[in-house]
């Protein structure tokens, strides 16, 4: 049995990790009910955006949506990998680590795979094996419209001069605090129109042409989708974290009550035999 003051150190150590793990939640908990606001919030306009260009390209003829419509033989693929900067978050970051590879060895075997990265943890475990294009970091230190706004146009300029036929974003859509949820998405082309799955039997005076507006809209629609996608990944990253910490917490605690329960054991024992020495001495002083 290990001396007492081993022991000691231990629950010292414990107490320690417990104090971080329990602040680190309590400071994720406080991040989450805003970025859990944000992403609520922005949803259904995102949506609403979606079926509206929906809408619009179901009444026209032809290839309305230009250049971010054509289907192009798919030869060279670029994925947008959503991570986080930090870490402690459970398996938030390696399940899109893991949907990545998992793209690269069915979806897109035997094509070019190149990668753009969101984030820290995804861009030095992605960039060992695989090239990576551009990382961007430094979005989560000011998350903004603006700033998800220029990677949109990077990517739109990469599939617009034809370095790529598809571009996907990987990352994890929030639900709740204990649950995300892996998401491929595709970025561009925009995917076809289903036949029906619209109302197209509204009739609209449109001021100027639809073609216009809906060309106007598709840059737009592009942006707000990447962002929605980093929103949503910055609140699962805090969830994860949240519940990771919480998980944390209780491990530690539970450990500290084990090692206290070891400590008085041990120190019971040792008094114990104190006193059977004590006696025993008495005892041969009085033979």
């Amino acid at each position: 049995m290990a001396n007492l003051k081993e022991i000691r150190n231990r629950i010292t150590s414990v107490s320690s990790t417990m104090q971080i793990t329990s602040a680190m939640k309590m400071v994720s908990a406080a991040k989450l009910k805003k970025a859990q606001d944000a992403i609520t919030a922005m949803r259904p306009y995102a949506e609403k955006l979606t079926e509206l260009l929906q809408n619009l390209s179901a009444t026209l003829d032809g290839d309305a949506g230009g250049e971010f419509t054509t289907q192009r033989i798919v030869k060279r693929v670029l994925v947008v990998a959503i991570t986080s900067n930090r870490g402690l978050s459970g398996a938030f970051n390696s399940n899109v680590v893991k949907e990545t590879k998992r793209l690269l060895e069915n979806e897109y075997a035997g094509k070019q795979v190149d990668f753009v990265t969101i984030g820290k943890k995804g861009n030095d475990v992605i960039r060992k094996t695989n090239t990576v294009l551009s990382n961007h970091n430094h979005i989560f230190d000011d998350l903004t419209f603006e700033r998800v706004s220029e990677v949109a146009d990077e990517l739109v300029k990469l599939f617009t001069d034809g370095k790529y036929d598809k571009i996907v974003l990987v990352y994890n859509q929030f639900k709740n605090a204990a649950t995300q949820i892996i998401q491929t998405e595709q970025f561009l082309p925009l995917a076809p129109v289903v036949s029906g799955s619209v109302n197209s039997n509204v009739d609209y005076i449109f001021e100027p042409s639809k073609e216009e507006i809906v060309l106007t809209l598709i840059p737009k629609m592009l942006k707000t989708q990447l962002y929605k996608a980093v929103r949503d990944s910055f609140a699962s990253e805090h969830g994860a974290r949240m519940t990771a910490m919480h998980k944390a917490t209780d491990n530690a605690t539970e450990l500290r009550n084990q090692l206290k329960l070891t400590y008085n054991k041990a120190r019971q024992a040792a008094i114990t035999n104190e006193i059977l020495e004590i006696v025993g001495g008495a005892e041969a002083l009085k033979g």
